[in-house]
């Protein structure tokens, strides 16, 4: 694989030595489109992961069930060619159009290892990387972004697959965006892999009016075949409880002690996250081997909630671990927001974070 574009000059480039951690705040990535390209392969957490990695609970048939399926699909991709892709484009006709849907929709709660099959799965297509792409539903719509939506979907055209990680549709106009994206995809066939809590007729529900969209949301799931995955929160199975929160001294003398550590004031830094755009907050974890927070408190309101979301996942996909002082992670959202439309992101903002700050407890003892 080739390397990835250098993000332009910023103050994020220097790496931290021992006693002079590292500001998140002081950090205003700017990453290139290409970056955002080469990217999207599946995050450092699961560049190992396989279908033979993969711990089947035995109590949860399903999970069984899930390899057997997508180790299938996988075998299937064997030797297909999407119609921009290969090389056999010059004489490639465009694909019929598929009798049935040509995705595999994996819809399971929180910690189920739906993304350490989705990752398995692009692992396991015979494809060279730059045929198949893997990234969140975020980064997706990032993308389109900032190369428009003619240029993505050239670029995607002549992949062979797209894995979704972690499907949700936020808002109207991400609904109509992605449903024409992964249809002109499906027609120039592309295989769609995706992963959600959400079942593609129920997305959307508790956001906006999904009814008045029913006909994308349709037209969304018609791509996908759901795959049910059963089972409890790995990360928290047979594991002792996250630990409480670190007094602020604790904090900052491992902050200014461990390499490769940032420090930063919890509400300053979710003040920071406001003035950079989500799809550059992978880069503005770059190097940085610990984040420590001083003065954790609930979040203000939906808008920084969501932004933390998009971080808390980042940091998890990189295997960052968080030490924090203040209060739990699991008080950070309102009852309010455990209760609304994006409940599901804030659980799993929680469970990882919670992860995260179990994975800490090595930077105090050491």
């Amino acid at each position: 694989m080739s390397s990835l574009p250098a993000s332009e000059p910023s103050p994020i480039a220097a790496p931290s030595s021992p006693g002079a951690p590292l500001s998140l705040c002081d950090r205003e990535p700017h990453v290139p489109a290409e970056r955002l390209v080469a990217e999207m392969v599946p995050p450092p957490r699961f560049d190992s992961v396989r279908f033979e990695t993969y711990v089947p609970d035995p109590a949860q048939p399903s999970q069984s069930e899930a390899v057997r399926v997508l180790s299938g699909i996988a075998a299937g991709l064997a030797g297909a060619t999407a119609a921009g892709g290969g090389k056999r484009r010059w004489f490639a006709r465009k694909p019929a159009a598929p009798s049935g849907p040509r995705g595999v929709y994996l819809d399971g709660g929180y910690g189920v290892g739906k993304t350490h099959l989705l990752a398995s799965l692009w692992h396991a297509t015979p494809a060279p990387a730059e045929h198949k792409a893997f990234g969140t539903f975020v980064e997706l719509t990032n993308l389109v972004g900032a190369l428009g939506f003619q240029q993505t979907v050239r670029t995607l055209s002549g992949h062979r697959l797209l894995c979704i990680d972690e499907f949700e549709l936020d808002d109207p106009g991400d609904t109509v965006l992605v449903s024409t994206l992964l249809g002109k995809l499906v027609d120039a066939g592309v295989a769609l892999a995706a992963t959600s809590n959400t079942l593609p007729g129920k997305l959307g529900e508790g956001r906006f009016a999904a009814a008045d969209f029913l006909r994308e949301i349709q037209g969304l799931s018609a791509h996908f075949r759901p795959l049910r995955i059963d089972g409890e929160d790995y990360r928290h199975r047979g594991l002792p409880e996250a630990p409480p929160p670190y007094a602020d001294d604790d904090v900052t003398r491992v902050a200014h002690r461990a390499e490769g550590a940032s420090l930063d004031d919890f509400p300053s830094l979710l003040g920071h996250l406001s003035k950079v755009h989500p799809s550059r907050y992978g880069a503005l974890c770059d190097g940085v081997r610990a984040v420590c927070l001083t003065g954790v408190r609930p979040v203000p309101d939906q808008s920084t909630a969501l932004r933390l979301v998009v971080l808390a996942d980042r940091l998890y996909d990189r295997e960052v671990p968080v030490l924090a002082s203040g209060m739990p992670f699991d008080q950070l959202f309102s009852e309010e927001m455990l209760t609304g439309g994006y409940r599901k992101k804030y659980f799993r903002a929680i469970s990882r974070l919670t992860a995260l700050a179990r994975d800490a407890k090595t930077l105090v003892e050491s």
